[in-house]
C-alpha cells in the first residue's frame, strides 16, 4: 500500500484539492438540507477522489502531531468546567475504565474468533478500536437536539479515551513485537504516561498563563501575538510531553483546562477574543474536514488490500465481512455493558451518599452506545504498526489488522448515522434546555444590574444638584432613555419559570419574530450603505467601517437565534 505508507509531505496542489473538497462538502450538506451528516459526505468525497486517481498518503506520526493537539484543545475549551466536575466520575470511567475493559475482553474475543492470531496482536487491534472519535460524534450530532448531560459525557469521554486507547495500543504493540508482557509493569507505565501527560500540560499552561499576564501588564496585548501564542500552545505541550515519553494528547487537554481555570482568555482585549473565536472556528472546521477527507481517501486502497489478503489466505470476502461485523458487534455490546456499569456505579454512589438518583432513559444508553464511533485515530494507530522492511521488522498479520480496523470504522460510522437520529427522535425532551434556562436567568441578572446602576446614578445626581443645569438635564435624559431600554428588554424575557406551556411558546415565538425583524432591518441598512457607496456619497473606507458595525450586530443576533430552544409542545 504505497499510497498509504508514503513518507513524502503532501504537495501543495493536494492541499488545495482537499480544501476545495471541504468547501464542496459544506455545499452538499446545504443541498441535501442536513439529511446526511457532514462527516459521511466528506468520507464519500474522499472515496470518490481516490477512485478518480487522487493519492494522498497518511503519515500516522504527522497526523497525530498536526491534527490531534489543536482539535482536542478546542474541544476541551468548549467543555464546561462545571459539567466536567459534575460528570467527572462517569467521564473517567468511560474514558479509562471502559477502554481497558474493552481492550482486554475484546482482545480475548478476537483471539477466540481468529485462533491463529497471537493474543498480543489481538490486544493491539482491540486497543486501536477502543477510542471513540470526538470529531465524528460531533459531526453526526450537529444540528440535532441532544440532552445536554449526554453531550457533555460524550465530549468529555472523547477528550481522554484517545490517550488511554493509544497508551494501551503502545503496550500491546510492544508485547507483540518483543513477546514479553507484564500486567503489573503495563499498569505502572500506564499511570506514568497518563499522569505525566496531565502534569506536563498543566505545568506548561500555567507557565504560559503567567508569562502572558506579564506581557499584558507591560502593554503587549497585540491580538495577532496573543492568538499566535494560543495556537502554538497545544503543539508545544504535545511535543514536549511526547519527548518525555508521556501522553501528548492528555497534555494538550490538561493545558486547555488550566488555561480556562486561570482565565487567560478573559484577561485579553475584546478584539483578541473576537478574532480568536473566528480563527479557532476556521481551524477546527478545516481540520475536521481534512480528517474525514483523508479517511475517505485511504478507504479504496484499504479495501483493495483486504480483498488481496483474503485471496492470499484463501478466505472468502463474505467470511471476512462477517468477521468484521462480528468484531463490531462485540465492541458495541461491550460498550453497552460498560455504559450500564457506569450507570450502576452512579446508583451505588447515590445510595452510599444518600443523594437522589434518577434512572436514565433506556434509549439514552443506546444512544451512548452507538455514539462510540471509530474514526481517524483508530486508522492512524493501525497504520503506525511496523511494516515489512522497517527497522523493527514487520508486525505480525499487519494487513489483516488494518483491514479489520478499516471495516469497523466504516460500519461504526454507518451504524451511528442510522441509529443515533432514531434514538434522538424518541428521546424525551426533558433535560435538554438547562443551558437555555440558565442563559435566560443570567440575562435577567445582567439587566437588573444595569437598571440598578442607572437608578443609583440618577439618585446620586439628584442629591448632588438641587438645581439641575443644562448638562445635568442632558445626563438625566440619557439615563432615562437607557433605563427604559433595559426595562423593555427585561419585559421581553419570561421571568416566571412556572409559566404555562402556552405562555412560554408565545414568548418564544415573540423573540423569534423580533430577531427575524432585526435581521431584516440589518439587511435593509446594508442595501442603503451599498447605494451610498455606489453613488459616491461615501468612500470605501467609510463603508467598510460601518459594515463592520453591522457585522458585529448581526453576529450577535445570529448567535441568539442559534441558542434559541426548539418549539415547545
Amino acid at each position: 500500500m504505497p499510497s498509504i505508507l508514503g513518507r513524502a509531505m503532501i504537495p501543495a496542489d493536494n492541499i488545495l484539492l482537499l480544501l476545495v473538497l471541504a468547501a464542496a462538502s459544506s455545499l452538499i450538506v446545504r443541498v441535501v438540507r442536513n439529511s446526511v451528516p457532514l462527516p459521511l459526505i466528506q468520507i464519500g468525497l474522499g472515496i470518490i477522489a481516490a477512485l478518480a486517481g487522487i493519492s494522498i498518503g497518511l503519515r500516522p506520526d504527522l497526523f497525530m502531531l498536526v491534527f490531534m493537539p489543536p482539535l482536542l484543545f478546542a474541544d476541551a475549551f468548549r467543555m464546561p468546567l462545571r459539567e466536567f466536575h459534575e460528570l467527572r466520575g462517569t467521564i473517567f470511567f468511560l474514558a479509562f475504565g471502559l477502554v481497558v475493559f474493552s481492550t482486554v475482553l475484546c482482545g480475548y474475543a478476537i483471539h477466540w474468533l481468529i485462533p491463529a492470531l497471537d493474543l498480543p496482536c489481538c490486544f493491539a487491534l482491540s486497543a486501536a478500536l477502543s477510542p471513540t472519535d470526538t470529531v465524528a460524534v460531533t459531526g453526526l450530532l450537529a444540528g440535532r437536539r441532544v440532552p445536554e448531560r449526554m453531550l457533555h459525557v460524550l465530549s468529555g469521554e472523547a477528550l481522554f479515551n484517545d490517550a488511554s486507547g493509544l497508551v494501551c495500543f503502545r503496550f500491546a504493540t510492544a508485547a507483540a513485537m518483543t513477546g514479553e508482557f507484564s500486567y503489573r509493569q503495563a499498569f505502572g507505565d500506564f499511570l506514568l504516561v497518563a499522569f505525566g501527560g496531565l502534569a506536563v500540560g498543566a505545568l506548561i499552561a500555567y507557565v504560559s498563563a503567567r508569562i502572558n499576564r506579564i506581557l499584558l501588564r507591560r502593554g503587549f496585548n497585540d491580538p495577532p501575538l496573543q492568538i499566535t501564542l494560543m495556537i502554538l500552545l497545544p503543539f508545544v505541550t504535545y511535543i514536549v510531553a511526547e519527548h518525555l515519553r508521556c501522553s501528548g494528547i492528555l497534555a494538550a487537554v490538561s493545558a486547555c483546562m488550566v488555561i480556562k481555570m486561570m482565565g487567560m482568555l478573559e484577561e485579553t482585549d475584546t478584539a483578541t477574543r473576537l478574532q480568536a473565536t473566528t480563527i479557532w472556528g476556521m481551524v477546527t472546521y478545516i481540520f475536521n474536514a481534512l480528517i474525514f477527507l483523508l479517511l475517505g481517501l485511504q478507504m479504496p486502497a484499504l479495501m483493495r488490500s483486504g480483498v488481496a489478503m483474503a485471496h492470499e489466505r484463501q478466505v472468502s470476502l463474505l467470511a471476512l465481512a462477517g468477521l468484521i461485523a462480528a468484531i463490531y458487534l462485540i465492541m458495541t455490546l461491550l460498550r453497552f455493558v460498560g455504559v450500564w456499569f457506569s450507570i450502576l456505579r452512579r446508583w451505588l454512589v447515590a445510595r452510599w451518599t444518600h443523594t437522589p438518583f434518577v434512572w436514565p432513559d433506556f434509549l439514552g444508553s443506546v444512544l451512548l452506545t452507538f455514539a462510540g464511533v471509530r474514526g481517524a485515530v483508530t486508522l492512524a494507530a493501525v497504520l503506525s504498526l511496523p511494516a515489512a522492511g522497517s527497522e523493527m521488522g514487520a508486525f505480525p498479520s499487519r494487513d489483516l489488522l488494518i483491514t479489520i480496523a478499516a471495516g469497523v470504522i466504516v460500519i461504526s460510522l454507518m451504524g451511528a448515522g442510522l441509529f443515533m437520529p432514531l434514538c434522538l427522535r424518541f428521546l424525551p425532551v426533558a433535560g435538554m434546555e438547562r443551558h437555555a434556562a440558565e442563559e435566560t436567568k443570567a440575562r435577567q441578572e445582567l439587566l437588573h444590574t444595569a437598571i440598578a446602576l442607572i437608578r443609583e446614578e440618577k439618585l446620586r445626581g439628584n442629591e448632588s444638584h438641587a438645581a439641575a443645569g443644562q448638562e445635568d438635564m442632558v445626563k438625566r435624559d440619557v439615563l432615562d432613555r437607557l433605563e427604559q431600554t433595559y426595562e423593555n428588554r427585561l419585559s421581553q424575557i419570561d421571568e416566571t419559570p412556572q409559566t404555562s406551556l402556552m405562555g412560554r411558546s408565545v414568548s418564544l415565538r415573540r423573540e423569534r419574530l423580533e430577531l427575524a425583524t432585526r435581521l431584516l432591518l440589518l439587511r435593509a441598512q446594508r442595501d442603503t450603505l451599498h447605494r451610498l457607496f455606489v453613488g459616491r456619497g461615501i468612500n470605501d473606507q467609510t463603508e467598510w467601517e460601518l459594515q463592520q458595525e453591522l457585522d458585529f450586530e448581526e453576529q450577535l443576533l445570529r448567535a441568539r437565534v442559534a441558542r434559541l430552544p426548539k418549539d415547545i409542545g
